[in-house]
């Protein structure tokens, strides 16, 4: 009888589809690809004891695959797979790390000082969540490693943060960024991304547009201001950049009027929050994320305080209106999954406990997605959304009305 030895073939290649970062819900593959001559391939889960699942290969091929319909937080984990050949086991291959995303609420991106960036300059990427993540991953679009994963601090705010270094900034590529929070007991299950954010790299276009601001530049809190920015140069789209706001820069199309390129960024009613020093660019369509030079700073001065001076009503006295529609809304909930367990009672006899385990996950997940979703909606109605979107938490298939995924 031949003897198998461990680690005397070279080690196979493993990889996942789409990708190492997969939204909770979505089919993943993993795929293992060995020899010709392989009979059989192992795949291993860290933490879980013999193989995670086998496979023998097809004739003629040197690869198999491991398909999960959908990706759950018990898929998620540390890979490597392995293949028999007709006398030995090979090496195991590298490891791959299958991260779930969008199990947790998605945390902000911001740069500091500005998303607009000189080419060669260095800029932070400030990735905060009021979620108490112990680590924040930074991942750059088109690239499948993180770029950086560091660990959290609290700010005197109270959010936790971390911030990333990054550049120098080239122009040659373009610098758009996710981040996503995670906590130490589950590294593998992360939080939904961030919105995206796209550098800027100024300075790359040969003209310097103007900006102009009507009536004048210092108003009266509540009066409607317009900032003008306006080039002879051919301008697909216009940025009004506010020196400070680490957000992104508003974007509008420019418009063609009397042989010049403009675009009107209207404020109104203005307030102290637009007080400030303005510039504004230009790009074109061919490569957006590269801007003209910066027109002349305009500062805008807002003088009075009719939007500081009216007393705090809301804040001094709580407001239980939320908590209450809230709490109305999750024991409708737990209503229906009385009902649900009622019905599911006429099996109990031949329910295993890990049937019952995964009724009881998906009724926690769906508690905490009416949670979250009553949140959302009663939030819209007295603040709109800045990022135009919300992350859609689903439980093993059960998705609330009105999500947009991210």
């Amino acid at each position: 009888r031949t003897r198998v030895h461990a680690g005397t073939l070279p080690k196979p290649t493993i990889r996942a589809e789409p990708g190492t970062s997969i939204p909770w819900w979505t089919p993943v593959t993993i795929w293992c690809q060995g020899s010709l001559e392989a009979q059989e391939y192992r795949l291993h889960k860290g933490g879980h004891p013999g193989p995670w699942d086998t496979q023998k290969p097809l004739e003629s091929t040197d690869k198999v695959n491991f398909s999960f319909i959908h990706m759950t937080e018990d898929y998620a984990g540390r890979y490597h797979c392995d293949y028999l050949s007709p006398t030995n086991w090979s090496e195991p291959s590298d490891p791959l790390e299958l991260v779930m995303t969008g199990f947790h609420s998605k945390p902000s991106l911001s740069a500091l000082p500005s998303p607009v960036v000189a080419s060669g300059g260095n800029v932070t990427l400030q990735c905060a969540s009021q979620l108490g993540f112990n680590r924040f991953v930074l991942m750059k679009e088109g690239e499948r490693q993180p770029s950086s994963t560091l660990d959290s601090q609290q700010a005197p705010s109270g959010q936790f943060q971390a911030l990333f270094p990054v550049g120098p900034v080239t122009p040659s590529l373009r610098w758009t960024f996710r981040c996503y929070g995670y906590y130490s007991r589950s590294p593998h299950v992360w939080s939904y991304p961030s919105g995206p954010l796209e550098l800027l790299v100024s300075g790359q276009l040969p003209y310097t547009p103007s900006l102009s601001v009507q009536p004048r530049p210092t108003v009266t809190s509540g009066e409607n201001v317009t900032l003008r920015c306006q080039s002879l140069s051919h301008v697909d789209t216009f940025h009004l950049s506010k020196e400070g706001a680490a957000g992104p820069p508003l974007r509008l199309r420019s418009k063609s009027l009397a042989g010049q390129h403009q675009a009107e960024f209207s404020v109104h009613p203005v307030t102290s929050a637009h007080r400030g020093t303005y510039r504004c660019y230009g790009s074109s369509s061919t490569f957006p994320h590269l801007l003209s030079q910066p027109s002349d700073p305009l500062e805008l001065r807002v003088s009075g305080t009719a939007d500081t001076v009216s007393p705090p009503q809301n804040k001094s006295a709580p407001d239980y209106t939320v908590e209450n529609v809230i709490r109305m809304g999750v024991a409708a909930f737990i209503l229906v999954v009385l009902g649900i367990l009622l019905l599911e009672a006429r099996h109990s006899q031949t329910r295993t406990p890990e049937a019952a385990s995964k009724l009881w996950t998906w009724i926690s997940c769906a508690q905490g997605a009416l949670e979250e979703r009553l949140r959302l909606m009663l939030a819209d109605l007295s603040a709109e959304n800045t990022e135009g979107e919300t992350g859609a938490t689903i439980c093993l298939g059960f998705s609330l009305p009105g999500t947009r995924t991210p």
